[in-house]
């Protein structure tokens, strides 16, 4: 079969299946271990679509998606000493352990965020 595009570089015989994705829930929305065990299992199970790199180690950014817990940020944001607004979300970021390296990033991100319209709250 001729494969070559026969106009730009686009061309529908590239298209592949795929084989789609899990989804469970708790559908009383209650925190389950069991549902977060069975969440791994079954991310566990998808290596067989090409989520695992060459080096048989890294994989392409599948992961859980969970429920943000609220109650939890709102609490380690008071003990830090700052406030949550009503919509917020949260960022990780891993920084070095050398405090001067860490306020550089961390002033970078905080430029970047803010050129987008948001704020920081705080670091933890």
């Amino acid at each position: 079969m001729n494969r070559a595009p026969t106009a730009g570089l686009y061309h529908p015989s590239f298209e592949k299946d795929n084989c789609g994705f899990g989804l469970i829930a708790h559908m009383k929305d209650q925190p389950s271990h069991q549902l977060v065990s069975t969440a791994i299992e079954a991310l566990a199970r998808m290596t067989h679509r090409g989520g695992i790199s060459a080096d048989g180690k890294s994989g392409d950014g599948c992961g859980i998606l969970l429920k943000k817990p609220d109650a939890f940020f709102r609490a380690e944001a008071a003990r830090l000493g700052f406030d949550l607004n009503a919509r917020y979300s949260v960022g990780v970021a891993f920084v070095s352990l050398d405090e001067a390296a860490a306020t550089r990033v961390k002033t970078t991100l905080t430029v970047a965020l803010t050129s987008q319209g948001l704020s920081v709250a705080g670091w933890r």
